[in-house]
Parts: C-alpha cells; structure tokens; sequence
C-alpha cells in the first residue's frame, strides 16, 4: 500500500480544471473503506449520519464528541480525509481553533466548517492549523432564501480570512452558479443534488469540488427498509449485497492477544 498522500495532494486535488474532486461521504470505517476502494482518493464525513447514528441532533452541537471518535478512526487511513465539523462545535474561535488541532494530530486532511444563518468567525481553524484544507460554507441557500449580496458578503470574507475553499449547498442554479465562480478566487464546492446538474454540467461551470453529503447514507437507510419490505412481501431484495467475505475484507488489520489477562 502507498503511503499516505500529502495534504498538499488535497488542496491539488480542488485544482485540476474541468475534472472536480468528487467527495463522497462515509459515516463509519467499513463506509469510508468501500468508497476508497472503488478508487476514490479523498472521503468526506457526514454530520446528519454521525448525529443520528448516536440518536443526536445534527447541526446542534452536540457531536463533537462523536466526530472526533470518526475521525480518529478514519484519519490514519491511506486516503485523505475531510472531516464535516458542523460550526466547530462553538461560537468560540478559541474552542473552534481547538477541534481543528485534534484533527490535524488525527491525520485529517480538510474541515468543513458551516456559518449557519448567523455572523460568526469560522477561520480561526485557519489560522490555528495553517495546513489544514479549511472549507467555509454558507447556508444562505440551504436554509435561508438565496439571498445574492448575503452570499457573496459572506464568501468574500470567507477569502479575505484565508479560506482555501467555499461551499454553497442548495444552489443548483446554473446561472447563479457560473457567476459566482467567476467572482471567487478559491474553489467553490456545491452539494451534488439529484433534481440539479450533473457532475459533468457542474465541471463545465467551473465547480472544483461537488460533495454528495449525507446522500449515501440516507440511500443506505433507504435500501435497508426496501429490502426487509422486499423479504416481509415475498420478494427478493433487489440491489447490490456485498457478502459477508468483502465486508470482513474491509476490516483494518488488528492484532489481538487473547492471552493478555490470563495466568499461564
């Protein structure tokens, strides 16, 4: 296996024109090691999978604790790992700082770190782990109305700070897309959604990162109820089933002594 790629690899990997980085997000080791497997270089984390994994509720939080677990577990793996730290898990750039020092420790290569609809100081993981890929995100399209100016006075301070990426989930518009891209001097990554353009369309548009969020695990959801509906009606389960050998073929390579406690 190669060694583990740079975090420079990560930043390259948002600069490559025409081709953007595709993050598919993973919510637990056997996940992330599936998706790496299929050749994807960089796994993202989701927020809504982490919280409602633990029965918490995601975007309040109230997972730091959670995230940090995910994150230590997936952080020395040979990909390269973005971590989705909801808002830094404070409103105190101190705190926010603090997280970001954990997860570089961790081997983390990127953070996603979220404004919510409310002023806050998001870059002071920035300042505090100056390697590590910081991605502002903005919700002024995901949970307000898609206000423009909001936007654009949110992502320029974004950039002005040290951003080295900005994320605007919820906007599909092509055009609003395209000139957003030409206003930004960082990568500008979108949320890829099933109702909106292709990846190949967000490509065209300039988009150099286009993360599938919590998608893949709400599908797993999705397919775990067809399925038992499927076998409760009779039906065989349609769909792809790894067995029970690829599954164990994810697992990290542990050694375990049996004996440690024991007398003889």
């Amino acid at each position: 296996m190669t060694a583990q790629p740079t975090v420079t690899t990560f930043a390259g990997l948002h600069h490559r024109p025409g081709e953007p980085l595709l993050l598919p997000n993973a919510w637990d080791h056997a996940s992330a090691a599936a998706l790496a497997a299929r050749g994807f270089p960089a796994i993202g984390t989701t927020s809504l999978a982490v919280a409602a994994a633990a029965g918490l509720p995601d975007g309040a939080g109230a997972t730091r604790e959670q995230t940090l677990r995910l994150a230590l577990t997936l952080g020395s793996e040979p990909y390269l790992l973005s971590v989705d730290a909801e808002d830094g898990f404070s409103r105190d750039p101190d705190e926010v700082a603090a997280v970001a020092r954990e997860l570089w420790v961790m081997g983390v290569a990127g953070i996603n770190l979220e404004d919510g609809l409310g002023p806050s100081d998001r870059l002071a993981a920035k300042v505090a782990v100056p390697g590590l890929f910081v991605n502002a995100r903005t919700d002024t399209y995901w949970s307000g109305d898609g206000d423009e100016r909001d936007t654009l006075r949110r992502l320029d301070a974004y950039q002005q700070a040290g951003a080295d990426g900005v994320f605007v989930p919820g906007l599909t518009d092509p055009g609003r897309i395209a000139a957003l891209v030409r206003r930004l001097d960082v990568p500008l990554n979108l949320l890829y959604s099933p109702g909106g353009p292709t990846v190949a369309q967000l490509a065209g548009l300039g988009v150099r990162r286009v993360s599938l969020g919590s998608l893949l695990y709400r599908r797993a959801l999705g397919a775990a109820v067809d399925a038992v509906a499927d076998i409760a009606a009779g039906r065989t389960p349609g769909g792809t089933t790894p067995t029970y050998a690829e599954v164990r073929a994810l697992e990290r390579s542990v050694s375990v002594s049996r004996s440690a406690n024991s007398t003889g």
